[in-house]
């Protein structure tokens, strides 16, 4: 194991996109870091990879929909530098019955915060998206500026800009000690750094490397069925057809949110997942056990036959996804309570990706 002797302004473990934004920022503003992870790079043992991910301005906080500002603009900025697209504006679809309250918040904070979006009755909706089933009383608010992101571009591109920028990309090094303290300490499989400060972004093995710094977030891990449905006429949900993002909102038989992207990451299917699943320990995400519940897909099922009848309403494939999840399903960035040169971030699952990622090298 090599002992290194240079000084890094700042050690980041974890490089999911929170890490890699992290790393970016920092080697942008000329700091010497140096990002760990665990895995081989590119691997799917997190909660980054796969080809898409949703990108929204339909928040019910105010909070949340004035940093997509800034997060649509770093979005472009990042595609500028790398010379490759990482997102597409399709626009995205909010479901729910009328009277929904998270509905009629979203549409609030959209009309208070001035983004573009349009109402849609039932009638209005069949014209738009005849592909579409509601059940009586539901209808649609368009977010016009929701849109895919492509996440394993988008980590290549980062991991790249980082490498171009002078920082370091070290994968295959799981973390083993963390000494805090100035400098910190960061004891790995193949490696011993140094740095002035550390920042923590390792989603679900966030409370394993704080447990031993006296800390523990009350974080849920929770094991994600990706499900992709085959169109029965290829193409009938993709981005020609102008279909866009959606996110069901409390519509039956769904206690959680249900959300789709177009057709196009696998030809002839199209991803619809549910916001939720099973309490998992990360190293055993595929272990048979974590298999054995599938009342999400069941609920999925269900829910394509009712609104999505173009689809077959059995998944043609699932892939294992995490999710990192706080009580109140906001994220946490902070500092150490005792040691102020470590800055843990977590919890990120379902928020927006990119500002809170500034803030982190801010902190």
């Amino acid at each position: 194991m090599a002992a290194q002797k240079d000084l890094y302004d700042a050690i980041v473990i974890g490089a999911g996109i929170q890490g890699c934004f992290t790393a970016y920022h920092l080697a942008k503003h000329r700091k010497r870091v140096i990002l760990l992870e665990q895995f081989f790079l590119p691997h799917s043992r997190g909660s980054s990879h796969g080809q898409s991910r949703i990108i929204r301005r339909a928040y019910p906080e105010d909070f949340y929909t004035q940093m997509m500002d800034e997060c649509y603009q770093i979005w472009a900025q990042l595609e500028h530098e790398a010379g490759t697209q990482l997102h597409r504006q399709t626009g995205l679809l909010l479901l729910g019955m009328k009277e929904n309250s998270e509905l009629k918040t979203i549409q609030a904070t959209l009309s208070r915060q001035g983004v573009e979006h349009q109402c849609l009755s039932a009638e209005e909706l069949k014209q738009r998206f005849p592909n579409v089933l509601l059940a009586r009383g539901e209808v649609g608010v368009l977010d016009k500026s929701g849109g895919v992101l492509y996440a394993d571009k988008a980590l290549r591109a980062l991991q790249d800009a980082i490498r171009h920028l002078g920082g370091l990309v070290c994968d295959g090094e799981k973390v083993m000690e963390i000494k805090p303290g100035f400098p910190v300490t960061v004891k790995s499989t193949a490696g011993i750094y140094q740095g002035k400060s550390l920042v923590i972004t390792a989603g679900p093995w966030t409370n394993q490397l704080l447990r031993p710094l006296g800390i523990e977030l009350p974080l849920q891990t929770l094991r994600i069925n990706v499900c992709y449905w085959r169109e029965k006429v290829p193409g009938s949900y993709g981005v020609s057809q102008a279909f866009p993002c959606f996110l069901g909102l409390g519509l039956s038989p769904a206690p959680h949110h249900i959300y789709g992207l177009p057709s196009g990451e696998y030809p002839g299917l199209m991803k619809v997942c549910y916001h939720h699943g099973n309490n998992v320990d990360p190293e055993e995400r595929d272990c048979p056990e974590a298999f054995s519940d599938i009342q999400d897909v069941q609920i999925l099922g269900r829910f394509v036959r009712d609104h999505l009848p173009d689809l077959e309403p059995t998944p043609a494939l699932l892939e294992p996804c995490l999710y990192t999840n706080t009580p109140d399903e906001h994220f946490i960035l902070d500092r150490h309570p005792k040691y102020d040169n470590v800055v843990i971030g977590a919890g990120f699952s379902g928020q927006p990706d990119i500002p809170q990622s500034q803030s982190s090298e801010d902190l």
